[in-house]
């Protein structure tokens, strides 16, 4: 297919219109266990939300459209429950059609939900029927053996037939109570542990492990539309930090709807973070509420009766790996942080040096483990540790690098890779064979009207990675350029990274007449547990020391920059950021954008919030002196606030409050409230205007 033709438009409404460059291009791609298929989501064009569901065959290299939306809802519009729009936010999905599916074990047969209904494609041979099924349909999967499909509708788990006329829809697991739901994620496990999963069949088709969350326990928050007062507030179940999550447990369900409750230390272990087959056996994953104990547990399902496989404590936290629990052979695949490093760990000892930061685990079989890690925090790379001990280094590029593959015959087998580097801001996804590249997916994503002008830097005894991006056509002669900093600087997230694509933004700021700097402190990942582990117990001094030292670091080696007229902005946690850097060091920063900040930590998550400061009935203070709302008195500098009203995630209390505060203050503020945007802003508009107000906002302040 040809590159659509975009209409002459500026680059905000391009990169709202486009999805910031991701539609159109491929994604979420599995690979078949014999190697012979590559099955992936892809939307038609560059500004095209819908995905539709491909297969590469590998063999031939040619892509085969296996199920198209427009086609199967026959060109009506998709209709989404709120559950499913609730899903879609935890995991950051702003697209439309299929947006997930899961295979059965040999890759034959997908299942996936659209518009609520279940659908079977054909992986082979083509083809897509609708099974009968209890709308809505949530995370449809086939079992193993390509029988039958479960999947979450109304608060029940139920499984149908593929051959619905001799096994009809039926429920497995009724909800036994009004805030029950059977097979789903609850909110902190899709929010802060990466797992959207709440069942997992196992191998034989016949028994499943399935997690039952009461939400009964949590406090209620109701969430409205000012601008709509005839709507109902929504009521959502969040549990912010210091109350009680959901009361999560995990039962062994047989097809008869039989189950057993999986056993162990509930009251102490109060996370569910994960959990998976090994034969006829299962593993589950198990976290401390405080988080500074994590378990594996093999699980008996005849009993439910669960023995401790490996235990991690640390005296600060335990980390959360993707991708384990994982089986090379019969030996059991972990990651852990041993000698100050995240490490993969294979039948108890550690096979990777230190300095190798492992990010995610992305397979294992017979021949070994393909891993994610990083030497140089600014990349990540495909690893490969086989079982004769070597340690391959599978992708050389500088770059963002990722994939999958058919692990069991190790890279000899088929395997996919996602990269992204400095020599295109376009993603690309490769299919291998051995050292051979047998195809490149096809991307008909966008090309941006514009090219990052970046260059990468470390400062000081810290070496500080940081990101300079200029105006396109500055050449010095006009004298120094106002400075925008714009940081995330906090856990589980980087913005030095060597990847074109992801300065798109700055440097449409920096052709407005702006120095964009970026700066990763402490705290960000990919530097080793002591980095991260940084910024403990306090989540302000310390990454804002780090954005000061940044900036002013750079600015002795680039008279560009010119210090006496500084701004901050960022979004979630670098919008608390922003906020605290005009707070605290109006010396430096003479302006910030804050959006969707968190400005009382009592108001986000247990999970996350408890990780870094504490319970807060325990640890109260710390949440004191880091408090945005008590330091509003102190505001000296132009803010602009910036949140989404109907935001689940960061609540826009934490702005409403703020701004409270700074007007008890008498401190002037601007406040730009988004009515019915929530905390990805993926509306075409609000993305484009939200880019333009906030860089006319600074140019008035900084006089550009």
């Amino acid at each position: 297919m040809d590159e659509p033709v975009i209409e002459e438009v500026s680059f905000p409404r391009q990169y709202a219109r486009t999805g910031r460059f991701g539609r159109g291009a491929p994604r979420l791609a599995t690979v078949s266990p014999d190697g012979a298929r590559v099955t992936f989501l892809r939307s038609g064009s560059g500004t095209d939300p819908v995905a539709a569901l491909w297969v590469l065959d590998v063999d031939t290299a040619v892509e085969r459209l296996v199920a198209d939306p427009a086609e199967l809802l026959a060109g009506g519009a998709e209709e989404l429950s709120p559950e499913e729009r609730a899903r879609r936010e935890r995991i950051r999905e702003a697209g439309a059609g299929i947006v997930a599916y899961a295979t059965d074990e040999s890759g034959s047969i997908a299942a996936f939900a659209l518009s609520g209904r279940l659908f079977l494609a054909d992986l082979v041979n083509g083809g897509v029927r609708e099974l009968p099924a209890s709308a809505p349909v949530a995370d449809p999967r086939p079992d193993p053996t390509g029988t039958r499909v479960a999947y979450a509708s109304a608060g029940a788990l139920r499984v149908v037939g593929t051959d619905p006329e001799t096994e009809p829809d039926r429920a497995l697991v009724e909800a036994d109570g009004a805030e029950v739901t059977w097979g789903l994620a609850e909110f902190i496990a899709s929010e802060e542990m990466d797992r959207y999963r709440g069942y997992w069949w196992a191998p034989d088709g016949r028994h499943l492990l399935v997690e039952r969350a009461d939400e009964a326990p949590v406090q209620r928050w109701y969430i409205g539309d000012p601008a709509n007062p005839g709507i109902e507030p929504a009521k959502h179940a969040y549990p912010a930090a210091g109350t009680p999550n959901a009361d999560v447990s995990l039962f062994v369900v047989g097809l008869d709807g039989g189950r057993t409750e999986v056993m162990w230390d509930r009251q102490r272990f109060e996370y569910l973070v994960t959990a998976s087959w090994a034969g006829a056996a299962a593993l589950v994953v198990v976290q401390t509420r405080d988080q500074r104990t994590i378990q594996v547990r093999e699980v008996d399902p005849a009993s439910g009766v669960t023995d401790l496989v490996r235990e991690d404590s640390d005296p600060v936290w335990t980390e959360i790996v993707p991708g384990v629990p994982e089986w090379c052979g019969d030996r059991l695949v972990w990651a852990a942080d041993v000698d100050g490093w995240r490490r993969l760990v294979v039948d108890g000892q550690a096979v990777t040096p230190v300095g190798l930061q492992v990010r995610a685990v992305r397979g294992a079989g017979e021949a070994g483990v393909l891993f994610v890690a990083s030497e140089e925090p600014t990349q990540t790379h495909l690893w490969c540790w086989h079982t004769d001990g070597r340690l391959e280094q599978v992708t050389a590029t500088p770059g963002v690098h990722s994939g999958t593959w058919a692990g069991s015959a190790g890279t000899g087998s088929t395997l996919v890779v996602v990269s992204a580097d400095l020599r295109t801001a376009a993603v690309t996804v490769t299919v291998r064979r051995g050292d051979a590249v047998a195809a490149t997916l096809c991307s008909y994503a966008a090309t941006p009207t514009l090219t990052p002008r970046v260059t990468f830097h470390q400062i000081g005894a810290r070496a500080l990675r940081a990101a300079l991006v200029l105006p396109a056509a500055y050449d010095g002669s006009g004298g120094a350029l106002p400075v925008l900093m714009h940081p995330y600087g906090g856990p589980h997230a980087q913005r030095v990274t060597e990847q074109l694509g992801a300065y798109l933004t700055e440097q449409w700021i920096a052709d407005q007449g702006f120095a964009v700097v970026i700066v990763d402190g402490r705290g960000t990942p990919g530097r080793g547990a002591a980095w991260e582990r940084a910024i403990f117990e306090d989540l302000a001094s310390t990454v804002l020391e780090d954005q000061v030292d940044g900036l002013l670091g750079l600015a002795k080696d680039h008279a560009e920059l010119d210090l006496t007229r500084v701004a901050i902005t960022g979004w979630s946690f670098g919008g608390y950021l922003a906020a605290l850097a005009v707070l605290r060091r109006p010396d430096v920063f003479h302006a910030a954008v804050a959006g969707a900040p968190v400005t009382d930590w009592r108001l986000y998550d247990t999970h996350y919030t408890e990780r870094y400061l504490g319970h807060p009935d325990v640890t109260g203070e710390k949440y004191d002196a880091v408090s945005l709302i008590d330091e509003a008195g102190s505001l000296e500098r132009p803010l602009m606030i910036i949140h989404g009203l109907a935001d689940d995630n960061v609540v826009a209390a934490n702005s409403l409050r703020l701004s409270g505060a700074l007007l008890a203050a008498g401190r002037p503020h601007t406040v730009l409230p988004l009515s019915g945007v929530t905390h990805m802003t993926p509306q075409e508009e609000v993305a484009e205007n939200l880019l333009l107000l906030q860089v006319g906002f600074l140019k008035r302040e900084l006089g550009v």
